[in-house]
């Protein structure tokens, strides 16, 4: 059976990736800060005939990364790992930036899938064509960047795409491979009602795209159409 891995699970693209990779008959290990008040993915768990585990996962808590890794290490092998878990702090413009909102979102969207691919990176070795997804954005994209909003997210989502350049440099002679997707501008908590984008649709979209890339398109930045995007 296919092991998958999911951070900011309990919610939006996190969720929907579970919900999808359980239907495709994937077991996975959702993760989340709070499993007791994570309803929709306890639902989830109650249907899955056993093939979902959810773990308690704070991504910017080093010590919890790497007490997951140990508690996994008896699954033998893990053939996806997606860090998807991010933070998004609204209404940053010049002048009210804050250092912890800052410190905040590098820990949470750069510094966590860099040590959370690190300390799995043993068990993603032994899987099949292991593969690594880090959910980035387009804000990220410093070719396109031309205003001064969301920068706490926009420049740790930027750092994020340099470590998975890094990340597929150094993974891909194991076989396994590292990309930065951008899912599009999604109708979830993050994205707004006001979104063109259903999480479904992102998330098909993305594992598509995921399914057919090998080692070689690793350290790449694909939208969730396949397109590829500029850094």
């Amino acid at each position: 059976m296919r092991n998958a891995l999911v951070t900011g699970a309990n919610r939006g693209l996190g969720l929907e990736f579970c919900r999808q990779l359980l239907a495709a008959g994937w077991r996975v290990s959702a993760c989340c800060r709070e499993p007791r008040r994570a309803d929709a993915l306890v639902a989830l768990h109650e249907g899955a005939a056993g093939r979902l585990q959810i773990e308690a996962l704070d991504v910017a808590v080093a010590a919890q990364i790497a007490a997951l890794a140990e508690r996994l290490a008896s699954r033998g092998h893990l053939d996806l790992l997606i860090n998807n878990a991010g933070v998004l702090v609204s209404g940053e413009r010049f002048g009210t930036l804050r250092a912890e909102d800052l410190a905040r979102s590098f820990a949470i969207n750069a510094s966590a899938p860099l040590l959370l691919t690190q300390a799995l990176a043993p068990l993603l070795a032994r899987g099949h064509a292991a593969k690594v997804l880090c959910v980035s954005s387009q804000l990220g994209s410093i070719a396109q960047a031309r205003e001064f909003r969301t920068v706490s997210y926009a420049v740790s989502k930027a750092a994020l795409n340099m470590g998975v350049r890094r990340l597929a440099a150094e993974l891909g002679a194991r076989g396994i491979t590292v990309v930065a997707m951008h899912p599009g501008w999604v109708r979830t908590d993050m994205g707004g009602a006001a979104a063109p984008l259903q999480p479904p649709d992102a998330v098909r979209g993305m594992l598509a795209v995921l399914e057919r890339l090998t080692p070689a398109q690793g350290g790449r930045f694909y939208a969730h159409d396949g397109s590829e995007l500029p850094w």
